[in-house]
């Protein structure tokens, strides 16, 4: 059976809805009913999202694609709102709204002390709304307004408590970098609309292969090859959403919102829209080989290096932050060689685990009174149970452990990478498998700093009046002093854990075999046979179990997972004074890594500095010296001086002016004679 428009619809506006009610009702309806229209919203999207992906997969319903409204038509021009829903947007859609709701919930507890509570549901609502737009739209219209509209929520809820310096100054930076990314974007919309003379994906995708032969003229001698052009410009948007080398450095900064955006935006969805949007793509992408060996450079480097910025980081978000731009990493190299379903597979199972880490982080800031430096925890494990077990399933799945899910979708694209024989995909192999160290070195550090070992925090009475809602709690405390116990956080907290710790184990083993190596997305996703490097991993596939039991063998990323593990349990656990050695002796290299190797100081100096130069440069030479000095300024002393001037010729002297007569009369006198000559 068809899918029906009126199902779509009430997916996509059903978050819409609960956005308005908080957000614009807040007071009227209290926090109690803020919270319930919005989950009641998704809930009722996430349960039809369900429904919509049973159809599709196991119901029999043909690909929708169909346009809802016309907005407008110019010529033969037309842009549309409409839904391509096939098994890509159906996966994705049910992602975004699954990890969306118990964000929600989670959000319940995390959020009980703050003033902001219904804007804050009003906001992740709205951001759901957008995500769906993004991700169900049938034409690049749509997409760029959905990819805008995502943008511009992640603003206002990494800056959600604006009263924080930095927390301003970290939406700024999300804005900003994102511009850059987004003007690439719009530049590659431009140029599918000028080759391709549509907005709409299945025409545009249709008409693709014109592109070969067609060019672009740079410059009067240089030309250059559309479908390439067309690509990277539309990577370049990527780069800014989905967090890639080097429009990264805003991803960590957005750490100063509330947690639970941290899981939702940063983790599960809006930093994977350039992912989807790249394998949404695939037709394209396809026709430029260079096109996507840098995508596959730029993932690699963004997989390793910023991997290596994790391990020096003490803010347990952080940690995390830097880990989710590895994988993005990660994902964008199975992008670069061809392995789309490898990358869109990674994406559905890192946003499990990497939201439960997240939502884990905030259940431990939580009980620390919003402490969030791990040098200030340890030995949480028996204060926080559920925590720390749910925390070590996503651990273990974020390391590729075999048989968690992170295994599956992570070795898939290691394994595609090795197959490759694209340019740039050596130099990715080895990124890819020194990240899996990196990985394991960088986890296997947080768990042990916050759940192992001894105990780095004292608990103080504290004297005076409760519990400061203010989020800066240790303000009134020294570092690593508590005003009591921690303990574990209540079932609003902890029951998305165990939701999410679920399918960061299971579903890699249920969904490994049809969606990488059984054809499942379809027409979705377009490889050409000579880069179909997940075809050729097929042929060896002995199914999930296979795969998990030969992912034991200590000569691939197993191996190195496990010698990461030995070092990290012998500094933490038996000779904690060993990590201060290694910190002194290898200084240098720790001064470059915990300034992010100056990429944010250069950044600063070049742009920032150098805009506010460029200003002040503007405002000196031509707001005060030219407009001021010359024009306003400049016409009035004009006018002044010549007042001036004809002032001094009317004295009121009768002999002044008695010269003045005899001198005109000689001048006139002069001038005649001059003229009959």
């Amino acid at each position: 059976m068809e899918l029906s428009s009126s199902i779509l619809l009430t997916i996509a506006l059903a978050p819409l809805v609960g956005c308005l009610l908080a957000g614009f009702l807040g007071k009227q309806i209290g926090r109690a009913g803020a919270h319930s229209v919005t989950i009641l919203g998704l809930l009722i999207s996430c349960g039809l999202s369900f429904y919509v992906l049973y159809q599709i997969t196991a119901g029999g319903a043909p690909v929708y694609n169909h346009n809802v409204y016309t907005w407008f038509e110019i010529g033969k021009y037309t842009a549309s709102v409409g839904f391509l829903i096939d098994r890509l947007t159906a996966m994705m859609m049910v992602v975004v709204t699954f990890v969306s709701l118990l964000v929600h919930v989670y959000t319940i507890g995390y959020m009980a002390d703050d003033d902001g509570y219904q804007r804050f549901f009003s906001y992740i609502s709205l951001f759901t709304f957008s995500m769906l737009m993004l991700v169900m739209s049938n034409n690049f219209l749509q997409l760029f307004f959905g990819w805008e509209a995502v943008g511009l929520v992640s603003y206002l809820l990494i800056g959600f408590w604006y009263k924080r310096p930095t927390a301003i100054f970290a939406n700024l930076k999300a804005f900003l970098v994102n511009r850059v990314g987004d003007f690439g974007f719009l530049l590659g919309i431009a140029a599918i609309l000028y080759f391709l003379g549509t907005l709409d994906y299945a025409t545009a995708f249709a008409s693709a292969p014109t592109l070969v032969g067609k060019t672009l003229a740079i410059t009067q001698h240089v030309q250059w090859d559309a479908a390439t052009v067309i690509c990277i410009l539309l990577f370049i948007g990527a780069m800014g959403k989905s967090a890639q080398v080097p429009l990264h450095v805003w991803l960590p900064d957005s750490m100063e919102g509330p947690t639970p955006i941290s899981a939702l935006i940063h983790a599960a969805t809006m930093v994977t829209a350039g992912i989807f949007m790249v394998a949404r793509m695939s037709p394209l992408y396809e026709l430029s080989d260079t096109a996507l060996s840098f995508v596959l450079v730029i993932g690699a480097t963004g997989a390793l290096f910023t991997g290596l910025i994790g391990i020096v980081q003490n803010d347990i978000k952080r940690v995390v932050a830097y880990s989710t731009l590895s994988q993005l990493g990660y994902m964008t190299v199975a992008l670069g060689v061809s392995a789309y379903a490898g990358a869109v597979f990674h994406l559905m199972t890192h946003a499990f685990f990497k939201a439960l880490l997240f939502l884990g982080a905030g259940s431990v800031i939580i009980a620390m009174h919003h402490e969030q430096d791990m040098r200030y925890m340890g030995g949480l494990r028996k204060y926080m149970p559920i925590t720390w077990i749910t925390m070590w399933v996503g651990s273990l799945a974020l390391v590729a452990v075999p048989f968690t899910s992170g295994f599956y979708s992570k070795d898939a694209i290691i394994e595609a990478v090795g197959e490759s024989h694209r340019w740039g995909s050596g130099y990715a192999y080895f990124c890819v498998m020194a990240g899996a160290f990196v990985t394991a070195l960088y986890t296997f550090r947080q768990m042990y700093l916050t759940f192992h070992g001894k105990e780095r925090f004292t608990v103080v009475e504290h004297h005076g009046h409760g519990h400061h809602d203010d989020h800066d709690d240790h303000g009134h405390h020294k570092p690593g002093e508590l005003a009591h116990a921690p303990h574990e956080s209540p079932w609003v907290v902890t029951l998305p854990l165990v939701l999410l710790a679920i399918p960061s184990l299971l579903v890699g083993f249920f969904t490994v075999g049809p969606m990488l190596f059984g054809g499942w997305f379809g027409g979705a996703v377009h490889v050409n046979e000579v880069n179909n490097v997940l075809g050729e991993m097929g042929a060896h596939f002995e199914g999930a179990a296979g795969m998990a039991l030969h992912g034991f063998s200590l000569f691939g990323p197993f191996g190195l997972v496990l010698l990461a593990f030995a070092i990290q349990t012998y500094i933490y656990l038996f000779n904690p004074s060993v990590a201060d050695k290694i910190k002194s002796a290898l200084k240098p290299i720790w001064v470059l890594l915990d300034r992010k190797y100056f990429v944010d100081d250069i950044y600063f100096a070049i742009f920032a500095r150098g805009g506010v130069a460029l200003g002040r440069m503007f405002w000196k030479g031509g707001d005060a010296a030219v407009i001021d000095g010359v024009l306003i300024d400049g016409s009035a002393s004009m006018i002044q001086r010549i007042a001036s001037g004809v002032r001094r010729l009317q004295s009121g002297y009768l002999y002044h002016y008695a010269f003045a007569m005899i001198l005109g009369l000689i001048l006139l006198l002069g001038g005649y004679w001059l003229i009959g000559q």
